[in-house]
């Protein structure tokens, strides 16, 4: 079982930018890839980043490439959503998930979920 706590939203103006942070606990948490994932208001809830267990591999999706950056230290915690350059379009809940090693980066059926934390930029 692994258990998930965001921190780092707010409302912020657009260009500026957030650092959000996952609290991970659980026995088994440095073996678990680790994702991001954004639900706007009326959407449904998207694929934003994430990393594999050990670090050495990152996939983000288009929309986000080259303005956010996934980062884990397992001997550290927590995972950080580093978030730059922030638009309007960024205004959701973000969520922090952890996965089994083994499947899709992307996948949207992580196994476990955290509460979210909400991000708000103005315009």
């Amino acid at each position: 079982q692994v258990q998930l706590v965001e921190s780092g939203g707010g409302l912020v103006q657009a260009g500026g930018a957030l650092r959000l942070s996952c609290a991970a606990s659980g026995r088994t948490f440095s073996i678990h890839n680790m994702g991001w994932f954004r639900q706007a208001p009326g959407k449904e809830r998207d694929f934003v980043a994430a990393i594999t267990w050990s670090g050495s591999s990152t996939a983000y999706a288009d929309s986000v490439k080259g303005r956010f950056t996934i980062s884990r230290d397992n001997a550290k915690n927590p995972i950080n959503l580093q978030i730059n350059r922030l638009t309007p379009e960024d205004t959701a809940v973000y969520y922090c998930a952890a996965d089994n090693p083994y499947s899709d980066l992307r996948r949207n059926e992580y196994d476990y979920w955290g509460q979210g934390t909400q991000v708000t930029v103005s315009s």
